[in-house]
């Protein structure tokens, strides 16, 4: 119970920094804060990714419900679940920032070949490199190399040692190389709903720049509700473009920044994406 304490402490300490934090238990999975989520019989999906089985009144736990409010993790029934905590996570993506999660030495020898030098921490099997940006997470995206930014969390291990720099192109373009090979596909290309045998419009350069450009018009010139304006925007590019494969992570930049010009932070624009893509059915 001695550690208790102190895990609370560093919470404190990063959700002053700005980093959005999180208890973990052993076995590096979330501590769930409401009796839906006890012992993970949600299954850990916090209902921000709604369609699972928490039934949750808000975001109980996991990268959703990380947050810098030292008023939240200090109250019930945060108070609670920092006694089950073993370690602190923090959520990448909140906080401006990608993890290149190294899992193993050959893993580490590429990023010094392949990757610019930044911040990095060691862990147990290896090391995190991170950097300033955010992007999809993605598990092995190469042998031994995750990527922990959106909607996903990562455990706190240090403040590391070096500067963090920008997100090189080398690191997302880890994630959307699998994406354009399954595009590229004949399965990928073929559109039964269309008649006539024409092909998808998304495919259109024009056609779905036009779309993102409507789109980041559509935030800019909101005037109040700017959260509700967000998701409907990001639910109404989702229905429109998302289940086609044609989005890319340029696309979901124009508008993540659209809106963080209007006000909204970093995690409050994940969060909106996330419901999108939940109520989109993607």
């Amino acid at each position: 119970m001695t550690q208790q304490p102190s895990i609370l402490r560093v919470a404190l300490r990063l959700a002053a920094a700005g980093l959005p934090v999180l208890p973990l238990r052993a076995g590096k999975t979330p501590v769930g804060n409401c009796p839906s989520c006890k012992g993970s019989s949600c299954g850990d999906r916090p209902n921000m990714l709604a369609g699972g089985p928490c039934r949750c009144p808000a975001p109980c736990h996991g990268w959703a419900a990380a947050t810098t409010d030292r008023h939240t993790l200090t109250s019930p029934p945060w108070t609670a679940a920092w006694r089950q905590a073993e370690a602190v996570a923090y959520h990448p993506g909140g906080a401006d920032l990608t993890v290149v999660d190294l899992d193993n030495p050959a893993a580490i020898a590429w990023a010094h070949e392949a990757l610019p030098a930044t911040r990095t921490v060691p862990t147990t099997r290896g090391e995190h490199w991170i950097y300033q940006g955010t992007m999809r997470s993605a598990n092995s995206v190469r042998p031994g190399v995750d990527i922990k930014s959106l909607m996903q969390y990562a455990r706190w291990l240090g403040p590391g040692t070096g500067t963090t720099t920008a997100l090189p192109d080398t690191v997302r373009a880890l994630v959307v190389k699998e994406p354009r090979t399954v595009r590229a596909s004949p399965q990928a290309v073929t559109v039964p709903s269309l008649a006539g045998g024409g092909q998808c419009p998304h495919r259109t350069p024009a056609y779905l720049d036009r779309g993102i450009t409507m789109a980041e018009q559509r935030i800019t010139a909101a005037r109040a509700a700017i959260h509700t304006t967000v998701y409907r925007t990001f639910l109404a590019v989702l229905s429109t473009h998302g289940r086609c494969g044609c989005l890319t992570e340029a696309h979901i930049a124009r508008l993540f920044t659209a809106a963080q010009a209007k006000g909204e932070s970093p995690r409050h624009c994940t969060d909106a994406w996330a419901n999108a893509l939940a109520r989109a059915g993607l």
